[in-house]
This record gives C-alpha cells, structure tokens and sequence, in this order.
C-alpha cells in the first residue's frame, strides 16, 4: 500500500501532471497563447522545483514500477530544464502559428511527462507506458503545423518506423520475461549461470530491445527517420526530438543494461561495438554530403550517440559519468542550434538551407554568435564543454583499452570539424547580392537571455567542468 512517505518521491510527476491538467483545462474555457506558455513555465519551473523535496531518503523504489534514486534526480532535473528551454525559445515561433496554439504546450507537456516516466522506470511496464506517451505526443507536435505538407510526412515517416520499433522492443520484453521469470529490471540476473537455450533467448531477447532503443536514438542502421524528421519538424519540436527525447530514452537505457550487463567480448557487445563504429562514421561522413543545417545536425547526433556508445561500452568507474557529462554539453548545444534556427524561421518558411546563413553575422550578429559557438561545441573544440567531455568519453574507453573503438570516435571527429566548420565559414562570409528579405528578427528578449545564459553554461563547462563532474559522480555513478 503506497504511503505519504512514497509519494514524495513522486512529486515531480504529480505536479507534472497537474500543470498539464490544468493547461488543459485552461485552454479549454480561454484560450490565450500567452497565458499557456506562463502556465507551462509555472508547472515545469515547480516541478524542478519539488525535486529538492523528492531527493531526500534516496534510492526509494515505489512499487515494482518505479525506482527514483540520485541518477533518476538527476536526469529528471537534466530533461525538465530543456523541456523548460525549448518552451521558452518556442515562444515567438508558435506565436506566428495562425491558430491553435495553445495544445503545443500540452503536447510538450505530455512529452515530457513521458520522457521523465522513461527515466524512473524499473519495469519494463512503467518504459513502455512512458515511451509510448513520449512517442504519441511526438507525432502529433512533429506535424503541429499540419497545413505543411512537409510536416506531416515526416510524422508519418516517424509515425511508421516508431510502431515498428514499438513492435520489437515488445517481443524483445517478452523474451527476456521467459529467461528471467520478472519484468522488473533489479530482479534480473545477469546471463551468467543460465543454460545455453536461455542465454540465446536472452540474446535475442535483448537484441530486439536494442533495435527499439537504437531507433530512439537514431543510431545506425536504425537512424533513417532521423534527418527527414529533423527537416519536416517545425525547429522547436526538432529541439526538443533531439534533447529531451533522447535523453530520457539513454537514461532508460543505462538503468537497463546496468541491471542486465553487456559483458566485454559476448556477441551482444560486438552488435553494440558495431552499431557504435558504424553510427561515428556513418553519421559523420553522411553529413558532409548535406547542404540542409537541419539534416547536417541530424547526421550529427547520429555519430554523438554513437561517442556516447563507447564510455556505455567500457563499462567501468568512469562509463556512466562520462556519458551524462557528455549528454548536459550535448543538450544545451543542440538548444542552442536549435533556438537559432527556431529565432530566425516562421512556420511556413524555415531558416535551413545553408547557403540561408551566408552572411548571416553582417545581418544580425547574435544568432550568428549563438551558433558559431554552438558550432565550435559540437566540433569538440575550445573553449566549450564538447571538448571536455569528448576528452571523458575518450578516458572511459582508454581505461578499458577500446581502441577500435576511439580509432572511430577520432577518425569521426576529424570529419566532424570539416562540416561543422563548413557552416561557421558560411556564417562569417559575404552574402552574394540581396539578403532574403523574409529575414526579419522583431525584438525578442526571452530567446536572447535563454540563448545568453546558455551560452554561458557551454563555455563554463568548458573551462570549469569540475563542480558540474563532482554533482554527477555523487549522484548517478552508483545506480539504486
């Protein structure tokens, strides 16, 4: 029987899910775009805020379902701070949308409610109840702007290879419940000890899981949704896709195989260490092929989950550290790029192509800024966090001597500087003629202190990694 003492736990969830009640509520009797968004502020602002309430007497599991412990803290804190980002650099584009506005908060909401359920789960019931939250809102904010032809067929894309998806992380669950008799992932054993027929529904079992994970993640060859809905998606949802998304999904991920370890050498860790080479080659190499700044970052985040792939291979003291350091640059570097595109695109006519950004620093300098330093984060150079944390990837898997595998992770970077660099020299170049006259940026100080403060973040975590390191170590290193 679930007491008071249970409960506090959960309150980031409760008042998650009364701010969407109440959005819901409020836009069904007054419809006002401006009140949604301070309400959607409000209700995630107080559930960051409740997370100073609910991390006291941790780990706590409450019910079979659920386990909310200092890493689950952490990553609930990590995806409602860009929930909370998105929604503030959403605020001038949606109001450009001609009619409702106001449900796109509530999708957001509900999105992130999922991606929080991804992140505290302890069954395999509770991940596919957030999952599919996550994934059902997704499909409609992903077409939000439904008169767009391109919009919806990236949701259909999405909508399509998402079931599919569903479908083998569903028989993936099945099979693992036949191996271990339970579906709460810390009561599974390792594979260690079973008999030979049960490590290979075991196998199996968490190959499939993989297939739907690898999907959620875009890693190859599991990744072609990704750069057709990174275009189709209007640049907010596209912000919040490749942020909050996955993060919830590669918090889920990490809780689960901490439960059932990939073992150095077994077949199911040459699938990953395969899937992690061909996702930093394939990701890179593909983007240096594309002429679209939406796609190009699309292909990136492919090969930046394939970096992480090599500390989650490594599987030692620094593994799950790395990779949620790696994951916070990550984050605000892509709402960053994002929060430009979003600053400078309408609804119906996005700011992508890249020769769009020729010239771009002559005509306003801020984006332009926004983005080159955003740009210089993703290219792993100084003095932003991506360097840093490319350099904790890399010492997780020098202390497991992966060498494979950071051959890849070097070899990708490499490509990765030449693209990324592509569009920064477009950025500081002469434009050619007349500058597109759409172009038009009204004043708008809630994207300029958002984009201000986290560029801040990114050159703090560049040359003061340590406090932000020292959180992490204390709070996610040890599951449970």
């Amino acid at each position: 029987m679930m007491t008071i003492q249970d409960l506090r736990p959960l309150l980031p969830l409760l008042v998650l899910s009364a701010a969407i009640l109440t959005v819901m509520l409020v836009t069904a009797f007054k419809r006002d775009h401006r009140l949604t968004f301070l309400l959607t502020l409000l209700g995630l602002a107080l559930s960051l805020a409740v997370l100073l309430v609910a991390s006291n007497g941790l780990p706590r599991s409450v019910t079979p379902l659920v386990v909310v412990d200092g890493f689950a803290i952490f990553y609930i804190a990590l995806v409602l701070a860009a929930s909370l980002v998105v929604v503030l650099l959403s605020f001038n584009y949606i109001e450009k949308v001609s009619d409702n506005k106001e449900e796109y908060y509530l999708l957001i909401l509900l999105a992130t409610l999922g991606a929080v359920v991804l992140v505290v789960s302890n069954h395999f019931v509770s991940f596919f109840l957030g999952l599919e939250t996550l994934s059902i809102s997704l499909y409609t904010l992903i077409a939000y702007t439904r008169f767009e032809r391109q919009r919806v067929e990236a949701a259909i894309k999405y909508l399509v290879l998402a079931a599919a998806a569903s479908s083998f992380l569903l028989f993936g669950m099945a099979l693992a419940y036949l191996v271990f008799g339970t579906m709460q992932f810390d009561l599974m054993a390792s594979s260690a000890g079973l008999s030979a027929s049960d490590s290979a529904l075991l196998t199996v079992g968490l190959a499939m899981l993989m297939v739907g994970i690898g999907f959620k993640l875009a890693l190859v060859p599991f990744h072609m949704w990704a750069p057709d809905v990174y275009q189709g998606a209007p640049a907010p949802v596209t912000a919040f896709v490749a942020t909050v998304s996955k993060g919830g999904i590669l918090a889920l991920m990490v809780r689960l195989f901490a439960s059932v370890p990939v073992t150095l050498g077994s077949n199911l860790w040459n699938v990953f260490a395969l899937i992690a080479i061909l996702s930093m080659l394939a990701g890179n190499v593909l983007a240096v092929i594309q002429s679209n700044v939406k796609r190009i970052l699309a292909y990136s985040s492919i090969a930046h989950f394939g970096y992480l792939l090599v500390a989650f291979l490594a599987s030692n003291a620094l593994s799950v550290s790395s990779m949620t350091f790696y994951l916070v640059v990550y984050i605000i570097t892509n709402l960053m790029a994002f929060g430009v595109i979003a600053l400078l695109s309408a609804p119906e006519r996005e700011f992508e192509e890249l020769e769009d950004y020729r010239g771009l620093f002559r005509q306003h300098r801020r984006p332009a800024i926004f983005l080159g330093l955003a740009l210089l984060s993703l290219a792993s150079l100084p003095p932003t966090g991506g360097l840093v944390g490319k350099i904790f990837l890399a010492a997780a898997g020098v202390e497991s001597s992966l060498w494979l595998l950071l051959a890849a992770l070097v070899i990708g970077s490499v490509i990765g500087v030449f693209y990324y660099l592509r569009v920064a020299i477009t950025i500081f170049r002469q434009a050619e003629g007349e500058p597109p006259k759409w172009i038009v940026l009204p004043l708008n100080p809630i994207a300029d202190v958002t984009l201000i403060l986290l560029s801040v973040g990114l050159i703090l975590l560049g040359i003061f990694p340590g406090p932000l390191l020292s959180l992490i170590e204390g709070m996610v290193s040890r599951l449970g």
